[in-house]
């Protein structure tokens, strides 16, 4: 592995690392206003939210690395402390795109991109109407991390109100991922979708404790056939099975013809618990990997 110290390699190259590495990271497009009223929008990803009690959010108009120059955003939200954080879906990213260009200031992003303005309730900001969702804010709190270039500033938002389209919503008025085609920002100029095949589950840990990896026996837990993510998913179930269940998985048809099998059963069971697996049925895939063990 190479080694990287800050303050060691040119900050452009560190910059390089950095989003290539931290991501995909959620895109805060940010409407703000100057203190002559005019409006300003802006995508930002350097941002993510950070607590609901009170709601937060937080995102970080960094310094110019190459001058040390600001942004409008960040002085506007020093002139007005308010902000409507809306966020980007694929129907709308090369807009939002358009809208991280250096205008002059006090060009309006919102028609230089091409989008409509939509009055908020609480704060002088406008929504961005072909946002799902749109949140308006006060700003708390501005953190300057440095003042040379390329340091964070950290605008501490409190979310006042959060507009949600029901287009976006599932039959249980829960926000749905499928729906809400929403995307994230990588490295260079490569962004991420995040939804369709790009979706994936990980059950929570949350209201069960699992019993670890450290638990399995040996030979599964050292198996070099087995994935970190496969020993996850075994390490996640709540109990070991029982030396009944894995005489029953004996009777299994597909067990008696994986350990009739000729040529290298072992094999044969770990490929069928992988399929197990993969289909969710992550205790008959234990159960399966005991027979291995016994082996």
């Amino acid at each position: 592995m190479i080694r990287i110290v800050p303050g060691e390699i040119p900050h452009q190259k560190l910059h390089h690392y950095l989003l290539g590495s931290v991501a995909p990271r959620p895109i805060a497009f940010a409407s703000t206003v100057d203190a002559h009223g005019r409006s300003n929008l802006s995508p930002f990803s350097f941002f993510n939210v950070f607590g609901y009690n009170p709601t937060t959010l937080i995102f970080s108009p960094s310094r110019r690395g190459r001058d040390n120059t600001t942004k409008d955003t960040f002085e506007n939200v020093k002139a007005v402390p308010e902000v409507v954080i809306n966020v980007v879906t694929y129907e709308m990213v090369n807009q939002a795109s358009l809208a991280s260009i250096e205008y002059p200031t006090g060009t309006d992003e919102f028609v230089k991109a091409g989008f409509s303005k939509l009055a908020s309730e609480r704060v002088k900001p406008f929504r961005v109407k072909e946002s799902p969702v749109q949140f308006e804010c006060r700003v708390r709190e501005v953190i300057e991390t440095g003042t040379e270039g390329g340091a964070g500033n950290l605008v501490i938002c409190e979310v006042l109100v959060m507009h949600i389209s029901e287009e976006v919503l599932d039959a249980a008025g829960r926000i749905d991922q499928h729906k809400i085609r929403l995307v994230g920002r990588m490295g260079g100029n490569y962004y991420v979708q995040a939804f369709g095949e790009a979706l994936f589950e990980v059950p929570k840990p949350l209201t069960t404790i699992g019993i670890g990896i450290d638990a399995l026996p040996a030979k599964i837990r050292l198996s070099n056939r087995l994935t970190g993510n496969e020993l996850g998913k075994l390490g996640n179930l709540e109990s070991l099975p029982s030396e009944e269940e894995i005489r029953e998985m004996k009777s299994d048809p597909r067990i008696i013809s994986i350990m009739n099998a000729s040529d290298e059963p072992d094999a044969h069971l770990v490929s069928y618990a992988k399929e197990l697996l993969e289909s969710g049925d992550v205790i008959s895939a234990l159960k399966t990997l005991f027979l291995l063990s016994e082996r």
